[in-house]
């Protein structure tokens, strides 16, 4: 990500690769930009965005209102393993969802083990195929971000920890949220890297992960222009 300010405009610039988007509150700037740009660069510009690294974007720049989607690639992963007219579930999960390696099959049906590869046993497609009966019932959700009047000292989180979650490395899990105007733009779910011996432990090393997250995104803010003048609290 990038930054510059040119003829007292701010313009930023996101790059994932080779696709990038190009923000300025100034139409005349960011085409100035933009044209200099793929004169010394062998690129296309692709008009307004409206699909970025597998998320729709729908923008209502009069209402200063933002949607950010992922319902075709919803719709596509539902339709490819036919569970598109599947009944809806209402949690991601069923709590307490527990797997363990010994309820791998060594020599699965051939049919089965296509459907998903890195499955090892009938409790982990149950799973996945709970999963996608969740991702049924909201794929159309989309997050919604807004024009508000300051960024300043807003963002905040949650952060949480799950000790010795997987019951084969006895490793915890972390699992954060980061939050800006009430409004989601970081967040992660994933194993730790470490053994916690202890609870306390576990959530040591979730909110040093997450602080970590959020360190980052200061930055990015502070570059963009909307220093954090106060400390990020989590909870």
């Amino acid at each position: 990500m990038w930054c510059a300010t040119i003829n007292g405009h701010m313009l930023l610039i996101a790059a994932h690769i080779d696709d990038f988007i190009l923000v300025c509150a100034d139409r005349d700037t960011s085409d100035t930009f933009r044209t200099n740009l793929l004169a010394r660069f062998d690129g296309t510009y692709e008009g307004a965005v409206h699909t970025y690294l597998g998320c729709e974007i729908e923008r209502d720049i009069p209402a200063g209102r933002t949607l950010l989607s992922q319902r075709h690639f919803a719709e596509d992963v539902l339709r490819t393993f036919e569970m598109w007219d599947c009944i809806p579930a209402l949690t991601p999960m069923k709590p307490g969802t527990r797997f363990t390696k010994e309820q791998s099959n060594p020599s699965p049906d051939p049919t089965f083990h296509r459907r998903y590869r890195t499955i090892p046993g009938q409790a982990h497609m149950d799973a996945a195929l709970h999963v996608l009966r969740y991702l049924r019932g909201t794929h159309d959700q989309a997050i919604l971000y807004q024009q508000v009047d300051t960024l300043v000292d807003t963002l905040w989180g949650w952060v949480d920890s799950d000790w010795a979650a997987d019951v084969d490395s006895r490793r915890s899990h972390t699992a954060y949220i980061i939050m800006l105007n009430g409004v989601a733009v970081s967040w992660k779910s994933r194993r730790q890297d470490c053994v916690s011996l202890s609870t306390s432990e576990a959530e040591y090393v979730a909110a040093s992960q997450c602080g970590q997250e959020v360190y980052y995104m200061r930055e990015i803010l502070r570059d963009f222009g909307y220093a954090q003048t106060a400390p990020t609290h989590l909870g």
